[in-house]
């Protein structure tokens, strides 16, 4: 078995997977294409130049037919109003400044750097940016996702949409399932992962229709780098990472090698071989999405 496939297998196994030893005839088209707003490598550094001078703006990063996210800047004292989804669940990652969230059926909170917070289906959440600085938030929903407001001056002005006042029967309030949190921290599972208490990959979110798993590490802990190793791809939908901490290394078919750093988002499209891989001197950590609860990772049969 080559270097990088025993890589790979380690953090599958790591992550609890189960590894099919027989080969499967998988399909394989050319990698997929980048159409706006994806690129292979957003760099944080890039949007905040773009956005120079400005404490509210807005960067539409991932828009598939699975998952939607954006970069929101919010200045000190914006308030998001009160609002719920009808069937998808919304996640939030704070990467700078102070958010205060109130979610229905948890006890309100501040979320700071490193914050991974959620909202599941038909619960009301609220969130208002705290302190003197703006917020940087990575937000995430599923794609075609709606929104409900409870006062009609917060809707949004859509063309071809109409506000309607309606009841909502039969309610399902803070569905977490799955292990899922309002309120997960950075630095509580860097700390319970290099200490050993948790192992392999963390689920952070769970939903059927959508996924986010922080895996974090050290390079220095991997064997060594074949620069040949292609990983692996996914063959019905694209994966991407946010980068939480340190570096990431990424291989990827047709476009080359990626150095990405803290704050910059790497999109691959299904079909693409990748291999993403802890960089650096320090602990790294990539926060892993995609529309999958478990997507499937395909590599080659040696």
């Amino acid at each position: 078995m080559r270097k990088h496939s025993v890589v790979a297998l380690i953090g599958l196994l790591a992550a609890g997977a189960a590894v099919c030893a027989d080969p499967l005839w998988a399909p394989k088209a050319k990698p997929a294409r980048y159409t706006p707003p994806h690129k292979p490598h957003t760099k944080l550094a890039d949007l905040k130049a773009r956005h120079k001078g400005e404490n509210s703006w807005r960067e539409l990063i991932v828009d598939d037919r699975h998952l939607r996210s954006e970069y929101i800047s919010a200045a000190p004292g914006y308030k998001h109003p009160k609002a719920l989804h009808p069937d998808t669940r919304e996640w939030w990652v704070v990467m700078e400044g102070e958010v205060r969230f109130e979610i229905e059926s948890a006890q309100p909170f501040v979320a700071r750097k490193g914050s991974m917070v959620q909202a599941p289906m038909q619960t009301f959440f609220s969130w208002e940016v705290v302190g003197n600085q703006p917020a940087l938030i990575f937000d995430t929903n599923i794609a075609g996702a709606r929104t409900l407001y409870t006062e009609q001056k917060d809707t949004p002005k859509t063309p071809g949409v109409a506000w309607l006042p309606m009841s909502f029967n039969n309610r399902a309030v803070g569905q977490w399932l799955h292990n899922n949190k309002p309120h997960v921290t950075f630095e509580e599972l860097a700390t319970r992962l290099d200490s050993g208490q948790l192992r392999g990959t963390v689920r952070v979110v769970e939903d059927d229709r959508g996924a986010a798993n922080f895996i974090y590490g050290y390079n220095k802990k991997l064997p060594p780098l074949d620069p040949k190793a292609r990983g692996h791809y996914h063959p019905e939908g694209a994966e991407y990472w946010l980068i939480m901490a340190g570096q990431i290394r990424y291989p990827i078919e047709d476009v080359g090698v990626v150095i990405a750093d803290v704050g910059d988002v790497v999109y691959v499209p299904e079909h693409t071989f990748h291999f993403p891989r802890w960089w650096g001197d320090g602990a790294s950590c990539r926060l892993a999405m995609n529309g999958f609860p478990n997507i499937a990772h395909l590599f080659e049969a040696h």
